[in-house]
């Protein structure tokens, strides 16, 4: 029996009912009948659990997850600002914009800001072509660093890296003289492992962290900026390939293909939709609103409501705000943060949990101690929720002053999920950096200017050709 990840009823029962915990509802009646039927909780690290079910229960698991999608929430205890789900409904699902009139956190919007120029009194375009080429080579080298790590707790990313002298994380991750029984325990990440140690690196093999820019490239170049939820449905149903995707972004493919439309794809039997998954997609329309930060949020927002709601999209309007401000050039990364911070709710768990990382970071001399504090208040989360993430994201930044090899190895010395907050840190400091020679050689020589994927005709694509496709996109303005 193929034993498929992040899509079987058997384990969707266990992540909903910590969901529905997180939303308020009473869902204590439906765990107790869940577990006397023999059924688990949600794995805790994997995607799938080990053992296929009976017939009896994989039903017995489909009818508790009608159940648990009716309940209704309490609301005790959760902000204010989540109350009712961010993202539209039916019709106006395929619109832009849905969430400005009961969601919007900031001043009305504003005109973007014009980009600074670079060094040697450059023009504008070639300023900001050089800051785009910065943040895909940095977003490809945070991911790659983290990559090896994937999925091990805390106390493995540090036993790994200190076995080689490499504490605090400064470089790749190597299997060069770490003790046999020390992988036995924490063992490398099985699929990254053979692309991702420094001593066998050979280009940035494919990730999710980078199909997904990838990806929404293809979609400005097809749709323009007033693209709509429902067009970015079809595009991955013409581009991506299901198995390509994980957590919440295969729930929703898989609703698609049985005929659900956006935005309850990001709802029916999908508890994933407070994860991470639409955050790692946000680059993109940051990128392409430099100065911005209202419009990338809104782009954000309309390709986030596919797969998430509440926090899993205001994760992907924060991260999308705080790209758009760093790609103007014109701020540092407190500011780009603060920025950031403006399109989320204030009182929403995210908004709290961002601040939170940052003040840490902000008081706290040792990056570990910070590191320590954050699993201390957000460990009981999944490892791929975007809330202990996004709070250790912001809080690497912050720490790290928006200096490129502080960030990403900051973010990924932090644990939960490694590769994608490497991404998103690489990202924006690569931006803040200002120019692909900034970032030191040791970095960006083993990518070799390449990138594989799944997404058709971008597989092997070199950085600077992504780097004048995102530039020629940023000029482009929406159609009045």
């Amino acid at each position: 029996m193929i034993r498929l990840t992040w899509i079987q009823p058997e384990d969707l029962v266990g992540h909903e009912l910590r969901q529905a915990q997180e939303e308020g509802k009473d869902a204590r009646g439906i765990r107790t009948r869940w577990l006397a039927a023999g059924g688990h909780l949600a794995p805790a690290r994997a995607g799938a659990s080990p053992t296929p079910p009976s017939p009896r229960l994989r039903a017995f698991a489909e009818e508790l997850l009608a159940e648990l999608s009716q309940l209704p929430a309490s609301w005790a205890g959760v902000p204010q600002g989540e109350w009712g789900l961010p993202c539209p409904s039916g019709a106006e699902s395929s619109g832009k914009g849905g969430h400005n009139a009961t969601h919007r956190a900031a001043p009305e919007n504003r005109a973007p800001r014009r980009a600074v120029s670079g060094r040697g009194g450059i023009g504008e375009k070639e300023a900001l072509r050089h800051r785009l080429h910065a943040a895909w080579l940095g977003r490809a080298v945070g991911c790659l660093l983290g990559k090896p790590v994937e999925k091990l707790p805390l106390e493995g990313i540090r036993s790994l890296a200190k076995a080689t002298g490499n504490w605090p994380l400064n470089t790749w991750f190597t299997e060069r003289g770490v003790p046999r029984e020390l992988t036995e325990t924490y063992p490398w990440n099985r699929r990254s492992a053979p692309t991702s140690l420094a001593e066998n690196i050979d280009g940035m093999p494919e990730d999710d962290d980078l199909n997904y820019p990838l990806l929404n490239l293809r979609l400005l170049q097809r749709h323009g900026k007033d693209f709509t939820t429902t067009d970015v449905a079809r595009l991955w149903l013409d581009e991506l390939p299901a198995a390509r995707t994980f957590t919440a972004e295969r729930v929703a493919y898989r609703n698609l293909l049985n005929g659900i439309e956006p935005p309850h794809t990001a709802t029916h039997h999908n508890p994933f939709r407070e994860w991470i998954g639409a955050l790692i997609r946000a680059d993109v329309h940051g990128w392409t609103n430099p100065g911005a930060p209202m419009a990338a949020a809104d782009s954000a927002y309309r390709d986030a409501c596919l797969t998430h709601t509440a926090n899993g999209v205001y994760g992907a309007m924060f991260a999308a705000a705080t790209i758009a401000e760093a790609a103007a050039g014109t701020g540092d990364v407190h500011h780009c943060l603060r920025t950031g911070l403006t399109v989320v709710p204030p009182d929403s768990r995210l908004a709290r949990a961002i601040r939170h990382g940052i003040q840490l970071a902000s008081g706290t001399r040792t990056f570990d101690h910070v590191a320590d504090d954050l699993h201390a208040a957000y460990g009981h989360h999944h490892w791929v929720h975007v809330i202990p993430n996004a709070a250790l994201l912001s809080a690497s930044l912050t720490h790290a002053d928006g200096d490129f090899t502080g960030s990403i190895t900051r973010a990924v010395s932090g644990g939960w999920d490694t590769d994608s907050n490497g991404a998103t840190a690489g990202s924006i400091a690569g931006l803040l950096a200002g120019h692909p020679d900034a970032l030191e050689e040791r970095w960006t020589s083993p990518l070799k200017n390449r990138v594989a994927s799944s997404v058709p005709g971008f597989d092997g694509t070199g950085f600077d050709t992504l780097a004048d496709l995102t530039t020629e996109l940023a000029q482009e303005r929406p159609q009045p």
